[in-house]
């Protein structure tokens, strides 16, 4: 008699899920409070700073993260997750006080570099890969995912709100106490992993950066994320200040324009995501929102000293920039081989980073030698280029990617059971790893997942 399977996640499962979210939004709450606030923040506070160190500032933690995320993944193989996190949340912390207590710009750069080095992105996913089943971990990376971007706004908001009770110093030194109750979290909430395992679908493997640089259609969302970020960390270098300039809105009252515009966003890009995942539009949808990017970067550049003209500009694009924070990792699994998911996503989350790095850099460059509109040429130029990239990408099927272990597999085995896998419903790649005992695929969830894998493995292996 078959033990029925589960409808939901147990309670582990459940734990796993919401504790790694919630160390998640300690770091991202930590990292992008200061966006809306820093620029006015550093220009009242330091003596002669130039709008490139500004820039410095604001984006050299994506130059950190990018650099360590993949070695704390590899760390963490050897040592363990929870003790790469603590580590990671650690010098997240250290980083914020040495930015709270900041006499200079250059030691606020310091500081900002060394919140970047806290990168425990990617070992946090490769824990919940370790202590989720198959089964569920769509749903408990959707949950992650989720509060990933609900920080970011949050932090929009947050950050003006709390500079106004503290003082951008106390922005600092609450992200320095984020960090401790996510450190926390790491070691109260988040459950022990008793069998931890190299996780392909959520880690890098060095062997395969060869093959995911040579996939154009990887390359593109790249590309893309890339620009994304470095258009975003760009545009906050003067943000802040065209709100206090042009829309009259003193710096600690920038959560009025923020709160109604982030909420107003994320109402209206429901449809279209509706549009992209449920009907099949996703590249028409997807390149629109890039186009609208683009277009708003030169509405910032003509229309930037009213409150209500901002006001339309940036609900407009944030639209446009939702919508693209959720589409593109969700093209990533799309196009990305079956067994390469786990470096597929390393190199696009590594891509992000050094754009908000460079983003940061180019918009305080421009912003120093050419004022507000240098920055809007610059991200309207980044935004055409990415456009191009966008509109020769092929049609992404509405594909996820799944794994299921098959057993014992012997080498001269995998081509016959990949064959007869491959024409089963619903699938359209296989890969079969013998040494792991385990199948990778390419499905449309809609026709099947993975119980429904196991089981027709089983059927196939039994009647071999």
């Amino acid at each position: 008699m078959s033990v029925p399977s589960p409808v939901s996640m147990n309670a582990i499962e459940k734990r796993a899920a919401f504790s790694v979210a919630g160390i998640f939004s300690t770091r991202m709450l930590g990292l992008f409070m200061i966006f809306p606030v820093f620029a006015l923040f550093a220009e009242a506070e330091f003596d002669q700073v130039t709008g490139l160190q500004i820039g410095i500032a604001i984006g050299i933690y994506g130059l950190t993260q990018a650099l360590l995320q993949i070695p704390y993944g590899m760390l963490s193989d050897k040592y363990g997750r929870k003790p790469l996190i603590i580590v990671g949340m650690l010098v997240f912390m250290v980083g914020s006080v040495v930015c709270a207590l900041a006499d200079s710009i250059e030691m606020m750069i310091v500081g900002r570099a060394l919140q970047g080095m806290g990168a425990v992105a990617a070992v946090l996913m490769a824990s919940v890969a370790d202590l989720v089943s198959e089964r569920f971990r769509l749903r408990a990376m959707s949950i992650v995912g989720m509060t990933i971007g609900l920080s970011f706004t949050l932090s929009l908001i947050a950050g003006p709100l709390l500079a106004s009770w503290f003082g951008v110093r106390g922005i600092f030194w609450v992200t320095a106490l984020l960090a401790l109750i996510g450190i926390v979290l790491v070691v109260f909430a988040l459950p022990k992993i008793e069998n931890q395992v190299f996780q392909r679908e959520a880690e890098t493997d060095p062997s395969q950066f060869g093959a995911i640089l040579r996939n154009p259609q990887l390359l593109r969302l790249d590309l893309g994320v890339f620009i994304l970020h470095a258009t975003l960390t760009a545009m906050f270098v003067v943000l802040p200040l065209a709100l206090r300039d042009g829309a009259g809105l003193d710096s600690l009252s920038h959560w009025e324009i923020y709160l109604p515009v982030m909420l107003l966003s994320f109402a209206l890009m429901v449809p279209f995501i509706i549009q992209a995942e449920s009907r099949g539009r996703m590249k028409p949808v997807f390149v629109g929102a890039i186009a609208t990017i683009t277009l708003m970067q030169i509405g910032f550049m003509n229309f930037h000293e009213s409150f209500w003209s901002l006001f339309i500009l940036l609900l407009i694009f944030f639209t446009a920039f939702n919508l693209l924070e959720a589409s593109l990792p969700s093209l990533v699994v799309k196009l990305a081989p079956a067994d390469k998911k786990g470096t597929a996503s390393g190199v696009y989350s590594t891509s992000q980073f050094l754009g908000a790095a460079l983003g940061g850099v180019l918009g305080g460059y421009f912003y120093q030698h050419y004022g507000y509109n240098g920055v809007f040429i610059f991200t309207a130029l980044i935004g055409v280029v990415w456009l191009l990239a966008a509109a020769t990408m092929q049609k992404p099927l509405p594909l996820s990617i799944a794994s299921v272990p098959v057993g014992p597999v012997q080498q001269n085995e995998v081509a016959d059971l990949e064959k007869q896998l491959l024409a089963y419903d619903g699938i359209y790649e296989v890969v079969i790893l013998p040494e792991e005992e385990r199948a990778y695929f390419k499905v449309d969830r809609k026709l099947l997942n993975e119980e429904a894998l196991i089981g027709y493995i089983e059927q196939s292996r039994n009647n071999a």
